[in-house]
C-alpha cells in the first residue's frame, strides 16, 4: 500500500525505521492572496470560496463536522480533509494545527504563529522579510518541540493556491520546474501558472537568500514547515505530507540549512538530518500525467519520495471516484495520513477506504 517513487534504498531504510511507530500529526494553516486568481486552484469553486478553504478544512480536521463554515464547494469531487481525518480519528494520532497567516483567525483551536496571509506572488512582495524571519524562527521552535511527541512528525498543509507559490520558490531556488508541478486541476494549468511567477520573479536578485526569496514569491506556510522539517529532523522522522508544495518546502529547507547567501543572525542553529525526511502524497499525484511529480524530485534530487496506493475506483461515492478523474488529489496531508495509516497500523486498502467513506 505504500510506493516508492525515488530513491529506493533510502526510502526503504525510512520505511522500516518508523514502521509501526507512532507519528503525530502537525496542519500549518496558511494563506496566499494569488489563490483568488481566477482558475487558479479548484480548491473552492470560486475566488470566494476559497478564502475559507483552510478554516473549513481547519474545523473538519479538528471535530469531524463543521461548526462555522462548510467545506466549500468544489468543481468535482470532496475535500481530501476527509482521508486525513479519517486516520488520524481512528488511529487516534495526535494532532496539532498551526496559523501561519488567514484573512481570519481560525475557529477551532491552533497555534498562533504572528504571521501574515502572503499577497499575490505576481507582485514580487508576497510577505514582509520581518515576518518570514519570524515564522521561520517560530517553526524551528515548534519542529523541536513535535519531535518529542512521536516517533515521526507528519507536516501537512492546507494552502489554496500553493503549487503555484510552490513553483515560484523553487524557480527562484535555481530549480527547474516549470511543466513539472501539480495542481487540484484535472489538467495542470501550467501556462497561468508560469506567467504569474514570471511577473513575481522580475525584480528579485540573483543572489537573494532563501527567506528573501520566500518574502519575494512565498506563502507563509512554506517558511514554517520549512523550520520545523529541519528542526525535527534532529531527533525524529519527519514526513513532509504533500507533493509539489513539500517538495518545494523540502528545497527550500536544503537551501536554508547550506546557508545560501544567508546573513550570519538567520544562519546559527540549521544542523539537520536530510535523510530522516521524506515525502509523502499521493498516488493521483505522484502518477500525475499532467505534471511530472517523480521527475521533479529527480530534479530536486536525494529525497524519497513515497506514495500510498489507495484507490477511489471502487468507492460507493461519485465525490471520491472524481480523485480517479484527476480532480483534487491531494491536500492536507492526505497522502501522508494514508501512508501513516499503513505504516503504522497495518491498513489495507479496504480498511482505509471504509474508513474515509465513513465521514461521507
Amino acid at each position: 500500500m505504500i510506493k516508492i517513487y525515488t530513491q529506493l534504498s533510502q526510502a526503504e531504510e525510512w520505511l522500516a525505521t518508523y514502521r509501526h511507530q507512532a507519528p503525530v500529526f502537525a496542519c500549518v494553516l496558511g494563506f496566499t492572496e494569488t489563490g483568488l486568481i481566477p482558475h487558479i486552484s479548484a480548491a473552492g469553486a470560486t475566488p470566494e470560496d476559497r478564502k475559507f478553504t483552510a478554516i473549513a478544512d481547519a474545523e473538519y480536521l479538528a471535530t469531524g463536522r463543521n461548526i462555522n463554515f462548510p467545506l466549500p464547494p468544489l468543481m468535482a469531487g470532496a475535500s481530501p480533509v476527509l482521508i486525513s481525518r479519517a486516520v488520524i480519528a481512528a488511529q487516534n494520532i495526535p494532532l496539532w494545527i498551526f496559523n501561519a497567516g488567514l484573512p481570519i483567525a481560525p475557529t477551532i483551536e491552533a497555534i498562533d504563529l504572528d504571521g501574515s496571509l502572503a499577497q499575490c506572488v505576481s507582485t514580487g512582495a508576497a510577505l514582509p522579510l520581518p515576518i518570514v524571519e519570524k515564522l521561520f524562527k517560530n517553526g524551528l521552535a515548534w519542529g523541536t518541540k513535535l519531535a518529542r511527541l512521536g516517533a515521526y512528525v507528519i507536516l501537512s498543509e492546507c494552502v489554496v493556491g500553493g503549487t503555484t507559490t510552490a513553483l515560484a520558490v523553487l524557480t527562484a531556488l535555481g530549480i527547474d520546474a516549470a511543466g513539472k508541478v501539480n495542481s487540484s486541476h484535472p489538467t495542470c494549468n501550467h501556462a497561468q501558472k508560469r506567467e504569474i511567477v514570471q511577473q513575481g520573479l522580475q525584480n528579485l536578485r540573483p543572489d537573494a537568500h532563501p527567506l528573501e526569496v520566500v518574502a519575494a514569491v512565498g506563502d507563509p506556510m512554506q517558511i514554517v514547515i520549512a523550520g520545523m522539517a529541519i528542526a525535527a529532523s534532529r531527533e525524529a522522522g519527519v514526513l513532509l505530507a504533500g507533493g509539489t508544495q513539500m517538495l518545494a518546502v523540502y528545497a527550500l529547507a536544503r537551501a536554508i540549512a547550506l546557508g545560501q547567501h544567508l546573513p550570519p543572525s538567520l544562519s546559527q542553529n540549521l544542523d539537520w538530518r536530510p535523510e530522516a525526511i521524506a515525502i509523502g502524497t499521493t498516488r493521483w499525484v505522484a502518477e500525475d500525467p499532467t505534471g511530472s511529480t517523480v521527475d521533479l524530485a529527480l530534479t530536486i534530487g536525494d529525497v524519497p519520495l513515497l506514495a500510498t496506493a489507495l484507490s477511489f475506483e471502487h468507492s460507493q461515492f461519485p465525490q471520491l471516484r472524481a480523485y480517479e478523474q484527476g480532480f483534487v488529489k491531494e491536500g492536507v496531508g492526505a497522502g501522508g495520513a494514508a501512508i501513516a495509516s499503513h505504516l503504522y497500523q497495518d491498513w489495507t486498502q479496504e480498511q482505509l477506504l471504509a474508513a474515509i467513506e465513513s465521514q461521507l
